[in-house]
């Protein structure tokens, strides 16, 4: 037999194996969707609707773990070097672009996860306390070219806070004092006590405040209105379509998980964010369902990457 049918054959027996996989085999027993967050969090709120639907479309369970720690790194990590079989997977959110960015070193590579799906957006809601003067964001950008600027509150480096302030800094100008939190709920809480001027935070983070009256939002950072919050203007609407950021959440999958896999996966959570169920129940938190394919999800990675990769450098972001 000649070396090139050698090839052919070996590659018609590795197609049929991964079909066989996904269409006959996986998956047999209970799946993993790790997160990098502690429960109660938005991306954890979104793991645990999504699995719930998306196990209906496998037939098999799909358990939610939280490995919390370095920003998403630890459960990252798990899931890189767990094996490639199709019953781990990682829930992640927008660390798993810009933490490469930031911090020193990595203890996984960037290849070693692969894009299975995006899950949801949930748009920054840049915000000021409820009794401020503030009402749009032609009033905070006045602000912050006042002698004294504009303090603003973030959840730490690289946290979508800081990523919103430096993005108005730099396509809008003015002074910024830029004070870290531990966390966004935290740093929210300085702005209803009138100990910073204005953050932006996850809509699921804010809008129990807006609603409570603690809180008042000016804009939302994201291309389109989101139906919790519709009479909220986008950045862009007002004059600033690259102030642009979201909180989401995505699937991935270990390097070498068969393709016949991950295309299961996907079909699995896309059938999940087009349910009615999930759809009830992460909306009016200000979570858009965002389904997709693994190649749109791909191509959202890079563009996320490249979008953010220059604000990084300009402005010396750093591990704390």
């Amino acid at each position: 037999m000649s070396r090139f049918l050698k090839i052919a054959f070996a590659l018609i027996a590795f197609i049929n194996f991964n079909c066989a996989i996904a269409d006959n085999v996986w998956p047999t027993h209970p799946i993993k969707f790790i997160v990098g967050f502690g429960p109660g969090g938005a991306n954890d709120l979104v793991a645990r609707t999504v699995a719930e639907a998306a196990s209906k479309q496998l037939g098999q369970p799909i358990i939610v773990e939280n490995k919390p720690g370095a920003g998403s790194v630890l459960g990252a990590d798990f899931v890189a070097k767990s094996p490639p079989d199709g019953y781990t997977f990682f829930v992640s959110a927008g660390g798993i672009v810009t933490n490469p960015m930031i911090k020193a070193s990595m203890p996984y590579k960037e290849g070693d996860l692969v894009p299975v799906g995006l899950l949801t957006i949930s748009p920054s809601i840049i915000v000021v306390s409820a009794d401020s003067k503030m009402n749009n964001l032609k009033d905070l950008l006045a602000l912050a070219h006042e002698p004294n600027g504009l303090n603003f509150s973030t959840a730490g480096t690289g946290s979508t806070p800081h990523f919103v302030a430096e993005m108005l800094k730099v396509k809008a100008g003015g002074k910024y004092e830029i004070i870290p939190y531990k966390s966004g709920s935290e740093g929210m809480v300085a702005v209803i006590s009138n100990q910073v001027d204005a953050t932006s935070e996850a809509s699921v983070v804010v809008i129990p405040q807006i609603q409570g009256g603690k809180l008042k939002a000016i804009a939302s950072t994201w291309n389109k209105r989101i139906a919790a919050l519709p009479n909220v203007p986008t950045t862009k609407e007002q004059g600033y379509p690259e102030v642009l950021i979201g909180h989401w959440a995505g699937v991935f999958a270990p390097k070498g998980t068969p393709d016949a896999i991950l295309d299961k996966m996907n079909n699995a959570i896309n059938a999940a964010l087009n349910s009615p169920s999930v759809q009830a129940r992460l909306t009016p938190q200000g979570i858009e369902p965002a389904p997709g394919s693994r190649a749109s999800f791909s191509k959202f990675l890079a563009d996320e990457k490249g979008r953010l990769s220059p604000i990084v450098k300009r402005a010396n972001m750093k591990e704390d």
